[in-house]
């Protein structure tokens, strides 16, 4: 029997009592790139809603997305899954959400769903303890709006061409609500606004003139959207304004539906990648990002004050997390006395082995060898075979040759992985959370503290995560709410603890096998 089919034979059961003490709403908010020391770096300018969640929550300081390939995707299809990688399906950013079949209404750009998730997710767990309860899930990128809730279709909404939109997967239409919200144009009319700082000059302790930031240029403040609507609306996802208009957006659309008003439990799922984009262009140790950390503290402030005034502040459960970190731009680096910092790409080095598959079967593929974020996957095995080509052979030669890249650190066959110790060897765990019994990933590449991927040429060359180091991989957590024990927590955790850990609170059964635990204790006795 399939998840539809079960929660309509639960259905037909009849309601559940409410249990008493249950949430109305569970509110988990993901921040795309927060890392926790920003959290801690600027801790007596957070004065919003950063400030209340962590002095009033349990605060996880040691909490960490602990898989290879920390990207978006990836990272938001563990949240709410209590799965790692290589059990969701989800490997990577390019194969995450991608659909051709499910074209975005009313607006053009790839389509998307969650078809390539594998698994349950925490509001498939809700939804069969009780058949009420709805989800309303909102981003500005398809894949943090999408995967937090698995392959639920519910109400589920992404930002593309300055509104926000859905896929057929989802839905025909739009409801009227979004395309009101729509019809505001708050990003067209945004042209010519200015990012100034929210705190005089002397609050910020960065340089501002750092010319490897924003690919050289617009790199000090203020900084100006363009002067007409199309461009504005479009630069629009990388300014602060981003967030509060997707918070804005999720207030909506708790209206329309009435969420959290019920006797039983809704999940509101919002993920704001604002501080992503201002990461990867001004990098974790510019103004811009201190200054979005500070806008978005502010902007959590009114956004709570609204769920609250809605639903009560005794129903509500709430829990932040991010989906990755983020490590600084290899030119800063370097001049920090990290002179290894460097910038490493394989694309020609890949280019020449597939260039020599093709000589060796006489094919014209091309593609025999795809290398995405430190993962290398072989492609038209059977061909290979046919073509009397020894992998073993082919893929030793890559080892050897990747192993004498400027920026690389280790070569893993991903056969050789099971053997490591998961406990001493971080980086070999990581790698067997993303890739452990994926056949078609056949080595893995791990870089050099303070490097990072970048495509050749890099256009603009930013800074960026992927990377199984704990730059990249440690993550805010805070727990919220009724149930949960107010504090601080050393202990290491886990990503894929929270799905289990409000699975308990709310006396829920998981659907699927979960990697996680039970954070019990962080958890009220009951």
């Amino acid at each position: 029997m399939n998840v539809s089919s079960l929660f309509v034979a639960l259905a037909a059961l009849g309601h559940p009592r409410a249990a008493a003490n249950r949430p109305r709403l569970v509110l988990v908010i993901t921040v795309d790139q927060l890392r926790p020391d920003y959290l801690d770096r600027w801790k007596a300018q957070l004065t919003g809603g950063f400030s209340v969640l962590m002095a009033e929550g349990a605060v996880f300081s040691n909490a960490f997305q602990d898989h290879a390939v920390t990207e978006t995707a990836p990272g938001h299809a563990s949240i709410l899954s209590g799965r790692w990688p290589a059990h969701t399906g989800i490997l990577r950013n390019d194969a995450g959400v991608g659909d051709s079949t499910a074209p975005l209404l009313e607006t053009v750009g790839p389509g998307a769903s969650p078809l390539r998730f594998r698994g349950t997710a925490f509001f498939d767990w809700l939804k069969v303890a009780d058949p009420r309860a709805r989800a309303l899930s909102v981003s500005r990128k398809d894949r943090g709006a999408i995967l937090p809730i698995g392959r639920a279709k519910e109400a589920v909404f992404w930002y593309a061409n300055g509104l926000f939109t859905t896929s057929r997967y989802y839905a025909d239409t739009l409801p009227s609500w979004v395309r009101r919200f729509n019809a505001l144009a708050l990003p067209f009319k945004a042209v010519g606004t200015t990012w100034t700082l929210l705190l005089p000059d002397t609050a910020y302790k960065e340089s501002d003139a750092e010319v490897y930031e924003n690919g050289g240029t617009d790199y000090t403040f203020p900084h100006r959207l363009p002067p007409d609507s199309i461009r504005a609306a479009q630069a629009f996802t990388s300014v602060p304004l981003m967030d509060s208009v997707t918070l804005a957006f999720a207030v909506a659309g708790m209206d329309a539906m009435k969420l959290g008003k019920g006797d039983w439990t809704d999940v509101l799922s919002v993920s704001l990648s604002t501080t992503d984009a201002i990461g990867h262009a001004y990098g974790p140790d510019s103004r811009e990002i201190h200054d979005q950390v500070l806008r978005l503290d502010r902007y959590l402030d009114w956004f709570l004050e609204q769920v609250f005034k809605r639903v009560g502040r005794d129903n509500v459960d709430i829990v932040v997390t991010a989906d990755h970190g983020v490590t600084s731009f290899p030119e800063r680096s370097r001049l920090r006395g990290h002179p290894e910092a460097t910038r490493v790409s394989l694309d020609t080095l890949v280019r020449a082995e597939n260039a020599a598959l093709d000589q060796r079967t006489g094919g014209t593929a091309g593609d025999w060898l795809l290398f995405d974020t430190g993962m290398l996957f072989v492609r038209n095995r059977g061909r290979l075979v046919a073509g009397h080509v020894n992998m073993d052979s082919v893929l030793a030669d890559f080892v050897q040759r990747t192993k004498n890249v400027p920026g690389v650190a280790r070569v893993d066959r991903t056969a050789d992985l099971a053997a490591a110790d998961t406990v001493a060897d971080p980086v070999a765990r990581r790698w067997l959370h993303q890739v452990g019994g994926v056949q078609d990933v056949a080595l893995v590449v791990t870089l050099q503290p303070w490097s990072i991927w970048t495509p050749v040429p890099p256009t603009p060359p930013i800074t960026t995560h992927g990377q199984p180091s704990d730059d990249d991989t440690h993550v805010p957590l805070i727990f919220w709410g009724k149930g949960f024990k107010r504090g601080a927590f050393a202990n290491r955790v886990d990503a894929v603890d929270i799905a289990p850990t409000l699975a308990q609170l709310l006396g829920l059964n998981a659907l699927s096998i979960v990697d996680g635990r039970v954070l019990s204790e962080c958890l009220e006795p009951r």
